[in-house]
């Protein structure tokens, strides 16, 4: 139970595009409160992924669904021991865990082959239309894990 009550911040949608999954892509690049470049960043993202679709923030949409996790686990202490129990995953979470997902794929990227931000996030984002990628790869491994811990589902409360 937290101290004082929290309340928590809403996120406007982005002007350009009138998307709240823009606006929160922004925010998780983000670096040093420095919003005007990575609104540049997202947006010369954007602007490239019309190639793929006309709509580009459609084709966001559809990579965000792609890399999105419907499980996850999530540790219980019952009698000294920690189990992992398998939760489904809360709307707001499924949208921080795949933009982030997203974010951390495009910045591990080499700099040999993409040689600018811009280049390895849309190289990310085609990669999670396609079902590919490491951020399509880390929804597997978290959905895979929360499958095998389902014996302890019942732990769940």
């Amino acid at each position: 139970m937290p101290r004082r009550a929290y309340k928590k911040t809403t996120t406007h949608p982005d002007p350009v595009y009138d998307s709240f999954e823009v606006s929160k892509l922004i925010n998780y690049i983000m670096y040093d409160g420095k919003k005007s470049v990575a609104r540049a960043i997202v947006y010369e993202v954007l602007e490239r992924l019309k190639e793929i679709e006309a709509d580009p923030t459609r084709a966001l949409t559809r990579a965000i669904a792609n890399v999105t996790p419907t499980m996850e686990v999530r540790p219980r202490r019952l009698g000294g021991a920690s189990y992992m129990v398998p939760t489904e995953v809360r709307k707001d979470r499924k949208l921080f865990l795949a933009l982030n997902w997203i974010v951390e794929g495009a910045r591990a990227r080499s700099n040999k082959e993409y040689h600018t931000f811009t280049d390895k996030l849309v190289a990310e984002l085609k990669d999670a239309i396609n079902s590919v990628g490491s951020a399509y790869n880390k929804k597997l491994s978290v959905e895979k894990q929360a499958e095998q811990n389902k014996a302890f589902a019942h732990l769940k409360w």
